[in-house]
């Protein structure tokens, strides 16, 4: 009987024993552990492992349950006392990207379907209107015109070039909605890369600045432990990420264009902007098309202005180099962060200089 069963939390840092068995029982069931999975809960029967789950944030990921278990009322369970772990932590909003064959488990356990890759991959919320009453508030912000444009933008930090990009698509539309990516992934935190974009565009009037979302798939958290090959996992986020955002943020504020730079190092985010031509601009029955437009990124001294460039000028205390390719409201903005020897960002910068010894690939 499934109350025969314990559940046990086991944090993926503990490099603990129960640690290794979690990962040997995922491995047995075709499945690997994204770096990002804080904590699995783990079903026991005595000391054997015959069901886990992790959360990654605010991801489900790793959801397993041994073939000898399954129809046994395991899974339902297991989900039932993630969420409410979830829930301890106040993460209310939850997501999960599993297998299509999946489906019915988690529908089962109060999760609805939002897109899908065939074959690939779909994503699933706990709630049946969450979207729906996100578009309805975007819809609101929604400003009229005959070109609206939009950008999605990770700014860490925010450049030159960032500011190129904006000041060049807010020319050529009426206006244009902005889209600050949310997840904590970057090495700047999504407070400060936020305020960094809104000081530095304060005198571009016809631009709204939306805060961050979690309908704006980040690669980062984007699944690879069911997704074994780089390319199908690039294919499927590029496809989960565009579909959300075409057929329901554009849609609900009548965007007819998107803008993005053009990517001449890092070949996942080249393969993003080519699968955009794709998932945007071809014609479709439930949403109407967004044309993108790729402009060349700007350049200081014949060589692209990048985000990764500017951090490392900064791991390297070459402010004067910086300050070439940011604005002065950046600039400033970066002082002041890194004006105590003891804040959190100058630890970040010393862990980061013993981690890399070059600059990152171009990264807007």
């Amino acid at each position: 009987m499934i109350t025969s069963y314990s559940f046990e939390k086991v944090v993926t840092s503990s490099k603990t024993e129960k640690m290794t068995k979690v990962a040997s029982f995922l491995s047995d069931m075709g499945l690997g552990i994204d770096d990002d999975v804080e904590f699995f809960l783990v079903a026991l029967d005595g000391d054997k492992i015959v069901a886990c789950g992790g959360l990654a944030g605010n991801i489900l990921k790793s959801i397993a349950v041994s073939q000898e278990h399954q129809g046994q009322g395991v899974s339902t369970t297991l989900l039932s006392e993630l969420v409410s772990l979830a829930y301890e932590q106040g993460r209310f909003h939850l997501f999960i990207f599993t297998k299509p064959e999946n489906y019915q488990m988690f529908h089962n356990a109060g999760f609805y379907q939002l897109t899908s890759v065939k074959d690939r991959v779909i994503l699933l919320e706990n709630s049946k209107v969450r979207l729906d009453n996100y578009c309805q508030q975007l819809s609101k912000l929604k400003h009229e015109g005959d070109k609206i444009g939009s950008i999605v933008m990770n700014a860490n930090p925010f450049t030159f070039g960032h500011r190129y990009l904006v000041e060049y698509a807010a020319s050529q539309c009426d206006w244009v909605h902005l889209f600050v990516v949310k997840e904590d992934s970057s090495f700047f935190g999504y407070e400060d890369r936020f305020n960094m974009i809104k000081a530095g565009l304060s005198d571009i009037k016809n631009v709204t600045i939306h805060p961050g979302s979690d309908y704006i798939i980040s690669r980062a958290t984007f699944p690879s432990y069911f997704l074994k090959d780089e390319g199908v996992v690039n294919y499927s986020h590029t496809a989960v990420d565009l579909q959300l955002f075409r057929n329901h943020i554009a849609t609900a504020l009548g965007i007819t264009h998107r803008f993005v730079g053009t990517e001449p190092i890092c070949k996942v985010t080249r393969f993003y902007n080519q699968q955009m031509h794709n998932w945007l601009t071809t014609p479709s029955i439930d949403s109407k098309p967004v044309t993108l437009v790729e402009i060349p990124r700007k350049e200081q001294e014949q060589r692209p202005i990048s985000a990764s460039l500017v951090r490392h000028l900064l791991f390297n205390n070459e402010w004067d180099e910086l300050h070439k390719l940011v604005p002065e409201t950046t600039y400033n903005y970066l002082r002041e962060l890194f004006s105590n020897e003891d804040s959190e960002y100058q630890h970040k910068r010393k862990t980061a200089i013993t981690t890399s010894s070059s600059v990152a690939p171009v990264a807007l």
